[in-house]
């Protein structure tokens, strides 16, 4: 498996920093003239070296003014997000098939002219790639894609940092960039010139990463994603506390900064209308900006990235196999939320999360299965009743008062040996599986008045011996 590093530019000068720029600005021409060209049906099946062949034929990469191992790279990461692209209409496309019809033959003729690119002759499939894909376009004027081989690295001193040399607009005319890592990049680079620096884009293996020979854990064990926490799993444990107070304080930070932003742009809107184009112009250069923003922001992504993979390696470091809910599809929810609680769970990472399992799991030997979410923080463990809700409360029939996120977590760990309730099963039909199974046990009582209470076993934990536990 290969991972991304990225490597910063570290005191750049302002004239690099501008050739780059120029650099990029031209390619990313070259990437729209791709799009333009191949984005829709007319780039079906065709591969990027004949499109650089045609561009040298007919002239067209003359205009391009920049190198051609530039431009030529430029053309293969365009048609491969085209591609990309394409393949994510392809999948919407094959559950229409499934609805579609129900003969097998005729889905495996539609799959296969789906998957080799022959469904442009006919009518159903061609009707439901228009539907589901759409002609994209470039909005990419920022990148540079170097190959392995027309970059040099070295270094001014014995285990100092590392500096990147890239081809600028001229021949054997070199770009050098110091880099903030004594760690050379390999591999194709993919330069990206975002907020007064320059972003070294590297893939490497795994298996190079420290991390990759820690041996995982011998148990099987549920995780609960959670907001105020990453994940909690199924002995109790929280992992990774410091989420929720992330997530709460940048989105409340974000709010209160919007909010002056939108005073400022109302303010320079209106000197604008009064002919004051001076004041107006000096509030948008000096504090509309976005430099500081997209700095914060990207220092706040890696925090929550940090915080998220090591509550990941901590919940691995005793698990061989992680039992996890999948949250790709989402219940309606009757409650009214406040606006406040919308706008903090809109940046829950719940997607970070599912990569650091991905991630992390595949590099230290543990295996990951997802099952189906629904009611797992509803259901009472080692029950099939369904308790009451409350914050991060479920209160039991019984009595008992579990914390929400453990016992989300214990049931997540036993729905994956549950025959009846698959990956796929509605949630509808889950709420009515487990309360056919409540009322088979309550058949059973000898008073038929009584409540499945008296049959439950959960007081056997209850929320107050797990917070001893925790001090």
């Amino acid at each position: 498996m290969k991972v991304t590093r990225i490597a910063l530019s570290k005191n750049l000068n302002h004239g690099k920093y501008a050739q780059l720029v120029q650099q990029a600005s031209q390619l990313g021409r070259v990437r729209s003239l791709v799009w333009r060209q191949y984005g829709s049906v007319a780039g079906v099946g065709v591969r990027d070296r004949a499109i650089r062949d045609g561009w040298l034929r007919d002239g067209t990469a003359a205009g391009f003014g920049v190198l051609a191992n530039a431009w030529k790279e430029t053309v293969r990461d365009a048609v491969a997000d085209i591609t990309a692209n394409r393949e994510a209409a392809k999948a919407k496309v094959r559950r229409a098939i499934i609805r579609h019809t129900a003969d097998d033959d005729e889905r495996k003729r539609l799959f296969t002219a789906l998957k080799y690119d022959t469904w442009t002759t006919d009518p159903y499939l061609s009707r439901q790639m228009r539907g589901h894909w759409k002609h994209g376009r470039n909005r990419t004027h920022n990148q540079i894609v170097v190959r392995s081989d027309q970059y040099k690295t070295f270094t001014l001193a014995e285990g100092g940092n590392v500096w990147l040399a890239v081809p600028g607009l001229e021949r054997r005319q070199l770009v050098r960039i110091p880099l903030n890592t004594t760690v050379e990049p390999t591999g194709t680079l993919r330069l990206i010139i975002r907020g007064g620096r320059i972003e070294v884009h590297y893939q490497m293996d795994d298996s190079a990463l420290k991390s990759s020979r820690r041996p995982c854990g011998t148990r099987e064990i549920g995780v609960d994603k959670g907001y105020s926490e990453v994940l909690t799993d199924s002995d109790g444990r929280r992992h990774g506390r410091e989420l929720g107070r992330l997530l709460t304080t940048e989105s409340d930070q974000r709010k209160l900064i919007n909010a002056r932003r939108a005073k400022l742009r109302s303010i320079a809107e209106k000197a604008s209308e009064r002919g004051n184009h001076a004041k107006a112009q000096r509030i948008w250069t000096n504090n509309l900006g976005t430099l500081k923003k997209e700095r914060r922001d990207a220092a706040w992504r890696a925090r929550i990235r940090d915080v998220t993979f090591q509550a990941v390696h901590a919940v691995v470091d005793k698990a061989a196999v992680i039992v996890a809910e999948d949250l790709t599809k989402t219940f309606p929810s009757r409650k009214r939320l406040g606006k406040s609680t919308n706008r903090r769970l809109a940046a829950w990472t719940k997607g970070v999360t599912a990569e650091a399992l991905e991630a992390v799991s595949g590099r230290r030997g543990s295996a990951v299965r997802l099952v189906n979410a629904a009611y797992t923080s509803q259901a009472v463990p080692f029950t099939d009743n369904l308790g009451v809700r409350k914050g991060d409360r479920l209160h039991c029939p019984c009595g008992a008062v579990w914390q929400a996120d453990h016992a989300g977590a214990i049931n997540i760990l036993h729905r994956a040996s549950d025959p009846d309730i698959t990956p796929h099963t509605p949630y509808r039909r889950v709420r009515q599986i487990l309360q056919e199974r409540t009322d088979r046990q309550r058949s059973r009582l000898p008073d038929q008045d009584s409540s499945a209470g008296s049959t439950c076993r959960c007081g056997e934990r209850t929320i107050r011996s797990l917070l001893n536990h925790e001090h």
